[in-house]
């Protein structure tokens, strides 16, 4: 690791394709918005000699955040690979963005990646999200570090920050999250504010000093040496409780002094195994630096302590008709498995499609076997095709750098898969095989649109495909009953993003829409109606004259249609015409022109002519009788009431109930999970959750998540249910 003292860099801006899954390191960078996932990355280029200066590759562009959404937004909107080589071994650094409305990208980056890198800012702290997403990493026992930023702030601590990490990480073990570096201050300024200027190498016990720019090795000085011995216990006994070798806590308790070497050792292989999680500090280089601070130490702990893929489990693998298969972990030479974790489209190149290998060889101009199952419910019908892959490359800002291949463990870009999307499988063609897919949040924000003009409505249909095709994240929903198209996103800033990639990517201008609910309409009591359309105007007229009663049924019932003529009042044959006419108009509404449900026609009577009676008449006849019972009756609307569960911090937990008891909801229940966490069980009118994904979001401070469910329809209160009556007049 840092205490290793290796300094020298990787080739500079060179494309390298691994040979071995031993020679891969595939790290995720996870933090909060602004904590400086980004800026670290670009800091870890410059150290291992990727860019020529901080964030610039040779073209000049910028590294990652190179999208014009991310410019014009100031902020990551979507997972980004940079690959980077340190001592012979292949860096994949996965930047994903830290807002919440992203989460999709950083779900993808974890499913790519080995371990993480959970980044802390100075400034800011923890907050809630990144504390969820080091929860959802230790359930699976991914290896983690905790990366320290904006020292330079004039109120930062480490010491501090190391105390907050510890409680917020550690769990029932917070010597479990201990520096391995201390930091090194420079002169106080006149704000009284000492820079940070270096770090000191708790089990080296050496200075390694970046005043200059670049790392320079030395000695610490006698003064501080007692400082550094109390933190360098601490942080022995924390590697040697974790330890493999049983017998060495008791060595050391009874004074053997254990050698660097052996306790390097211990370090990464504890860090490997997700057991230790070691707090660095990170920052980027000064104008015309080489190095960052704390990069060295950083890039050293990713090659010496995080885990190779061959250390990660395989995956679940079935055949494509559902049968199991096992796979040997990370085989370069086994069967093909490979995982399309991101979908993107270049104006020049197409779909480019970021590709994890699990097994087996990727290379250019082959023929594989793509398989996409189980997200039919967002847009994603199921397919299976064969395809002929393009060339490989490795991403490196706005270029493209081919590679000659990519072996298991190992990312790539994969050109022109013209089926394959976000979670898709490649295997080999005469082998096809299925990965299960990953976990995906729920978009729980509706985004009604329309096409702006008529050229817009032809292009999109093509462009709202593509869109769901590369972010599984956002559903596409064509409501049949509002006859709306609705995208359903994860927060505000995802439907911006969807509605600029529309415009920018794919050419089209839609309009934003209020979102429709799904009402319905019921009798609330029973009535009666005749319907009589009689018309004569030379030649054949058209006569039918049937009279109804109409009933109230239980919720769910639908439409229940009964025959009670007698003695041929009207004729057999147009029995089912009446029925399809009172059928006709509940689709189309009696009251407010929702449809109606939940009721019982039973056609009593009528009358026919021997000439001029038809299909036509008594449908049209049906449809009458059924408008004057209604206009005679009380009419209920029906919304629909949507089952909410909420996960949310004990803290916020009398707040979220008093929040949905104010949007009409009724609280069922609670119920305590895990340490700290509550689920709170609601029925709420889905007219008053539309934005509940919002503000959610801000009632808990990014904490809570929430599902929702489908539960019937029930009465809307009666002031409610006037105002869209009056609503439907007036657009009428």
């Amino acid at each position: 690791m840092g205490d290793k003292a290796q300094t020298h860099p990787g080739a500079a801006g060179r494309a390298t394709a691994a040979d071995h899954p031993a020679s891969v390191r595939n790290v995720v960078l996870v933090g909060h918005s602004g904590s400086g996932k980004t800026t670290l990355v670009e800091a870890l280029a410059l150290t291992a000699g990727a860019v020529n200066r901080a964030g610039r590759v040779e073209d000049g562009g910028t590294l990652s955040d190179y999208d014009e959404i991310e410019h014009r937004q100031q902020r990551s909107v979507q997972l980004s690979l940079v690959p980077v080589e340190w001592n012979g071994i292949k860096i994949n650094l996965l930047d994903t963005p830290g807002y919440a409305d992203f989460v999709g990208e950083l779900r993808a980056g974890l499913r790519a990646a080995d371990a993480a890198l959970f980044v802390v800012s100075a400034s800011d702290g923890v907050d809630g999200s990144t504390r969820m997403v080091w929860e959802e990493c230790a359930a699976v026992g991914m290896p983690r570090a905790i990366v320290v930023t904006h020292l330079e702030a004039a109120r930062a601590d480490f010491d501090e920050m190391t105390r907050v990490c510890a409680q917020a990480f550690g769990g029932d073990d917070p010597d479990a999250v201990i520096p391995l570096y201390l930091p090194l201050y420079g002169a106080q300024g006149p704000d009284g504010h000492a820079p940070v200027t270096g770090l000191t190498g708790l089990l080296s016990q050496k200075l390694f000093d970046y005043a200059s720019g670049e790392r320079k090795e030395s000695e610490p000085d006698a003064d501080q040496l007692p400082g550094i011995e109390e933190a360098r216990n601490r942080l022995i006994e924390g590697i040697i409780s974790e330890s493999e070798d049983e017998t060495l806590m008791d060595r050391y308790l009874g004074g053997e002094q254990v050698d660097v070497k052996t306790l390097i050792e211990d370090l990464e292989r504890a860090v490997a195994r997700g057991v230790f999680f070691p707090v660095l500090a990170g920052a980027p280089a000064a104008e015309g630096a080489k190095q960052g601070l704390g990069t060295v130490e950083l890039l050293e702990l990713i090659t010496g302590g995080f885990p190779t893929p061959l250390e990660r489990r395989a995956p679940d693998v079935t055949t494509v008709d559902g049968k199991p298969r096992g796979l040997k972990t990370c085989d370069p030479g086994g069967p093909l498995v490979a995982e399309v974790v991101k979908t993107s489209s270049d104006p020049y190149v197409g779909r480019v499609s970021l590709v994890r290998v699990f097994s087996g060889t990727l290379r250019p101009d082959e023929t594989v076997h793509v398989s996409g199952h189980g997200l039919a419910d967002r847009g994603h019908e199921d397919h299976d095709v064969d395809e002929r892959i393009g060339a490989l490359s490795t991403p490196f800002g706005k270029q493209q750098r081919p590679v000659s291949h990519a072996v298991a463990g190992d990312l790539a870009c994969v050109a022109k898969l013209g089926r394959a999307e976000t979670g898709d499988t490649l295997s080999a063609k005469d082998d096809p095989l299925l990965m299960a897919p990953w976990e995906m949040p729920d978009p729980l924000l509706p985004l009604a649109i329309q096409a702006h003009s008529k050229p817009d409505e032809d292009k999109l249909s093509q462009g709202l495909s593509r869109l769901v095709a590369e972010d599984p994240t956002m559903r596409l929903e064509q409501n049949q009953n509002t006859h709306q198209v609705v995208l359903w996103c994860l927060g505000e800033a995802h439907a911006d993003v969807a509605l600029e990639r529309l415009r920018s990517r794919y050419g089209v201008q839609v309009d934003v829409v209020p979102h429709r609910v799904s009402l319905r309409e019921t009798f609330a009591n029973k009535a009666a109606g005749r319907g009589r359309h009689v018309k004569q105007s030379g030649g054949h007229g058209q006569y039918a004259i049937c009279e109804v009663e109409v009933e109230p049924l239980p919720g769910g019932s639908g439409i229940e249609f009964v025959d009670k003529v007698v003695g041929g009042a009207v004729p057999r044959q147009f029995i089912p015409s009446v029925e399809k006419g009172v059928r006709a108009q509940a689709v189309k509404g009696v009251a407010a022109g929702y449809p109606l449900v939940d009721v019982r026609i039973t056609l009593l009577d009528g009358k026919a002519h021997s000439v001029d009676s038809s299909d036509a008449a008594f449908q049209t006849a049906g449809a009458l009788a059924l408008r004057e019972a209604a206009a005679d009756a009380k009419i209920h609307l029906l919304e629909p009431v949507a089952e909410v569960t909420v996960l949310v911090g004990d803290d916020y937990v009398g707040a979220v109930m008093s929040d949905l008891s104010g949007r009409r909801g009724r609280v069922l229940g609670t119920e305590q999970v895990g340490s700290g966490r509550t689920l709170v069980r609601a029925e709420v009118p889905e007219f008053e959750i539309g934005r509940y994904a919002v503000d959610l979001r801000s009632l808990s401070h990014g904490t809570a998540r929430f599902s929702r469910a489908y539960a019937r329809h029930e009465p809307m209160p009666p002031q409610i249910a006037e105002k869209i009556r009056e609503q439907a007049k007036e657009a009428s």
